[in-house]
């Protein structure tokens, strides 16, 4: 069984990461297919994700997920709060009974350098970016653990209209708490941001 990361957040959310080396036709045995997906890798995706909702929690009524306006999946009543991520050959999910959950994965890229400007403001590319002794991650690894982070706070929101650069403001990170600060512009509050970062991945959750 490929789960490639777990962690138990807190007393009532678990978050975790599959890694996918099943065939569809085993995630269709215990996973419906909801939505057409005509691309056979992201009908993977798809499968695994929801596939891992309910490894996190067995009674997890997958069956049941909807689509908001914004594209969020969630589940009338909220029995249960979750956000699903995946890139490559990897599925994310964290599933909380009581809170709201956003969570991202990425693959970090060299790519990501070019299109910074598109994700962080000024005084973040000052604060952060530049590289120097200060952090020991790798330039591209950084940004794209930025990048992330961001996105798991866009996923948490899940009201959609937000701006990466004005509404989610990055301020510091604690890599040995593996925590990043951050101010959310759209609720008025202070999210901590919690990551890790793998051989070839990194991942970002926000549980409140």
């Amino acid at each position: 069984m490929p789960i490639f990361f777990q962690h138990q957040v807190n007393e009532t959310t678990r978050l975790g990461i599959w890694k996918i080396e099943e065939t569809e036709e085993f995630f269709l045995s215990n996973v419906p297919l909801q939505k057409e997906v005509t691309h056979p890798h992201k009908r993977l995706q798809h499968l695994a994700g929801r596939f891992l909702l309910q490894f996190l929690f067995p009674d997890f009524p997958y069956e049941l997920i909807k689509i908001a306006d914004t594209r969020k999946p969630y589940l009338t009543g909220e029995k249960y709060h979750f956000s699903i991520s995946h890139c490559g050959d990897y599925a994310a999910a964290i599933v909380s009974s009581n809170q709201r959950v956003g969570m991202d994965i990425e693959i970090p890229s060299p790519k990501v350098e070019k299109i910074k400007e598109k994700f962080l403001n000024k005084e973040e590319v000052s604060k952060f970016e530049i590289r120097n002794s200060k952090f020991e991650t790798p330039n591209s690894e950084l940004l794209t653990l930025f990048w992330s982070a961001k996105e798991s706070v866009f996923k948490w929101y899940g009201n959609g209209k937000v701006d990466f650069r004005q509404h989610i403001l990055l301020q510091k990170i604690d890599q040995g708490g593996e925590v990043i600060n951050c101010f959310f512009v759209k609720t008025d509050q202070q999210l901590p941001i919690h990551y890790r970062s793998f051989e070839h991945l990194v991942l970002a959750w926000v549980v409140s």
